[in-house]
């Protein structure tokens, strides 16, 4: 045997970018272990790290392409499956039209270099406008506001937690999520920092999360009424002649409208909707106002609602308001060394409503749909239909809302292709699945989340192990695919190349960065803290912040409305929230032996008082209904929740027949997208509303 070598790579499983020191002999995985040299995560990294071996080393994963067929799935060529695939999508298309054709893109996506390069072109030889992804489940509240008041899309701001005095957290959970559109790793040890110098942690959520547990002070609030918090507390600074714009005052515009809209929605008026008392939430503001530096983060249980776009856009608001925008401790924008941004002109026009989606009218944007749309687009008949579909790294069955009824419209599909490495709940609807290689066996760079850091570094990860002849990186899947859909040869760029080049046109290229920079600093480069860039990075055309953009204050009506008409159906009288396990990312790392053992995760979680009345006890099951669907569940009682409120985790429900996914049938749970309901959305921005779906709960 070899000698034991040491690898150095960022983790490309969740978003905190974790430096890895990973020792190995051979083929062989000795260890994995946080990078104490790593300048971002300084030898910090979750359980998760630990499924990139699970992933190299799992049984169940594919490796070459498979077939479906009447009698189970053969083997098949690459050749063979790239003709049949073409020929087949070449013909939906002819017949159909270019749309009748679709594709969804999973989460990994975006921890994937090569398929961050690569999807675009590829999109582009394909001709349709339909495509679909994880971001319309979490994410695109966050990409609507950042594009109407900052003037790109992925202009988001993100909270500089290393140098604040007061963190406000609202549905957010970043202990357990390392961050999430706040790419931060040991979130535990930055908020200690915060307590340390003496500024404080709040955090307003219906669950008493981990991250409450270590904040200085939680308020329970009820589902979807972040949006009444912020109007209030926004009201509140204006009434105490606390706005204070510091060096955006001339950079602001729409200030007085602002303050007209604020001036209905006093503490007084929302108090027993959001189920904050009034005091409190002037309490609240007082402290964010009167603070040294002080931020608003607002995450997935703000952006999953019925009013995520309101939420969003209010907790920019908010920091601007109260002279905590681009500022250090505030809210500021990272400068990436690759700068998805490089090319965006001021005042691009905008993608945002250019289509509308067939059935239900959502709007389009970031160039794609919302996911919530997909089934019906699938299952409703004329023109336009979809007929054909593509998904890549992803398992919307179980992701999406009403995720049977994504089932059900896969199965009618003419034709399926899935680029994925399992045979899982969404992939068994496929005609062929397409598996490519994957975290160790790939070179690594993040794209994405350097871009949402609360600390600008950049590091590049070579392939720990090259595979093996017969594999396919993702993106010559993408590329193969790509050319002979247009019938063209495959060009010569790689993922590097296209890497390097943009590092050395960035913002950090004239001091010398760039590829092979990296390659000689494996535990990667720190490029120092948020610096104030406002002028730098906005795009708006006039370079100002849009502070009351119109789409907003069009929406605000449907916000009064849950003032003048509290709406609640008795037959389904508890409001379901999800939640996030630090063990638990996607449906992948389901397959982990390490991160599904021990007892049963998906639970649902439900206060005493409501168990008491319902008569139910702990370990019990009971059957959660909603309008969509029902599932059995085994009842945790605990007062973390709020009353009225229960609670269970996303990504479960491997109990499928037809799957290959051995580990995960071990611990299969139930899938909390049988009971969300794709008919609720966020209006404004088409992200599925995944938090608040009414429920009832029975014994089983």
């Amino acid at each position: 045997m070899s000698d034991i070598k040491t690898h150095y790579r960022n983790c490309n499983i969740c978003e905190a970018m974790c430096g890895l020191e990973i020792k190995y002999q051979d083929k062989h995985i000795l260890s994995i272990k946080g990078d104490p040299k790593d300048p971002f995560s300084k030898g910090y990294n979750c359980p998760k790290a630990t499924a990139l071996e699970d992933f190299y080393n799992d049984e169940d994963r594919l490796k070459t392409p498979i077939r479906r067929t009447a009698n189970g799935w053969e083997d098949i060529s690459w050749d063979q499956a790239f003709t049949e695939i073409v020929a087949k999508l070449k013909g939906t298309q002819k017949e159909h039209g270019r749309n009748a054709l679709a594709v969804y893109l999973g989460n990994p996506n975006a921890h994937n270099l090569g398929n961050a390069l690569f999807l675009k072109p590829f999109m582009k030889s394909l001709g349709t406008i339909n495509r679909f992804s994880s971001a319309s489940t979490d994410q695109m509240p966050h990409h609507v506001a950042a594009n109407f008041m900052f003037g790109a899309g992925m202009l988001i701001p993100v909270p500089d937690i290393d140098r604040t005095d007061f963190m406000m957290i609202i549905g957010g959970n970043p202990v357990v999520s390392n961050g999430s559109m706040m790419t931060a790793p040991n979130v535990i040890g930055r908020m200690k920092a915060i307590q340390k110098r003496g500024g404080k942690i709040v955090v307003v959520d219906p669950r008493r999360t981990r991250t409450a547990k270590i904040a200085d002070q939680h308020l329970f609030i009820r589902p979807e009424k972040d949006a009444l918090l912020l109007l209030a507390m926004i009201h509140c600074v204006f009434t105490t002649n606390s706005v204070n714009l510091r060096h955006l005052a001339d950079r602001v515009d729409g200030l007085n409208v602002l303050e007209n809209i604020a001036n209905d929605y006093s503490p007084e008026s929302v108090a027993k909707h959001v189920g904050i008392p009034a005091s409190d939430i002037r309490t609240l503001t007082n402290d964010m106002t009167t603070a040294d530096s002080a931020v608003c983060y607002s995450r997935m249980g703000a952006s999953t609602q019925t009013f995520g776009g309101l939420c969003q856009w209010l907790t920019n608001v908010l920091n601007i308001i109260t002279g905590n925008f681009d500022r250090a401790g505030g809210a500021m924008f990272p400068q990436p060394a690759f700068d998805l941004l490089r090319n965006h002109k001021k005042g691009h026009k905008s993608s945002f409503g250019q289509y509308k989606s067939r059935v239900r009218k959502l709007p389009f944007f970031n160039g794609e749909f919302p996911v919530a749309t997909l089934a019906e687009e699938i299952l409703t008949p004329g023109e336009g239909q979809i007929k054909s579909l593509i998904t890549v790294a992803g398992n919307p069955v179980l992701s999406s809302p009403s995720g049977h009824k994504l089932a059900e419209a896969f199965s009618g599909l003419d034709y399926m292709v899935a680029i994925d490495i399992y045979l899982n709940e969404t992939t068994k609807h496929a005609n062929i699945i397409l598996p490519a290689t994957t975290g160790l066996e790939n070179s690594h760079f993040d794209i994405f989340f350097n871009s949402f850091s609360v600390r600008n570094t950049v590091k590049y990860s070579k392939p720990l192990f090259e595979p093996a002849d017969y594999q396919r990186t993702d993106w010559q899947i993408l590329k193969e695919l790509a050319a002979r859909m247009t019938d063209t040869d495959i060009d010569e760029y790689t993922p590097e190349m296209i890497l390097d080049m943009e590092l050395q046109k960035g913002p950090y290229g004239k001091q010398g960065m760039s590829l092979a920079k990296l390659i000689d600093n494996p535990h990667g480069i720190d490029i120092g803290p948020l610096m104030p860039c406002i002028e730098a990075r906005i795009k708006t055309e006039q370079g100002s912040v849009n502070l009351v953009p119109q789409l907003y204050i069009n929406d605000l009506p449907r916000l009064q409305n849950v003032i003048i008409h509290p709406a609640r159906d008795i037959n389904y009288p508890f409001d379901l929230i999800g939640r996030r396990l630090v063990k638990s990312h996607n449906t992948w790392t389901q397959n982990s032996e390490r991160l599904i053992k021990g007892k049963n995760p998906c639970t649902l979680e439900v206060h005493p008082d409501d168990a008491k009345v319902l008569g139910i006890s702990n370990g019990q099951s009971v059957m959660v209904s909603s309008m969509v669907g029902e599932v059995k569940i085994e009842v945790v009682i605990t007062d973390d929740i709020q009353r009225g409120v229960v609670s269970m985790p996303q990504g479960w429900g491997h109990n499928q027949k037809g799957t290959q996914m051995s580990v995960a049938a071990k611990q299969p749970g139930v899938s909390i997208n049988d009971l969300t309901d794709a008919s609720r959305v966020d209006t404004l921005t088409g992200n599925a509303a995944l938090n608040g779906t009414p429920v009832a709960i029975n014994v089983a």
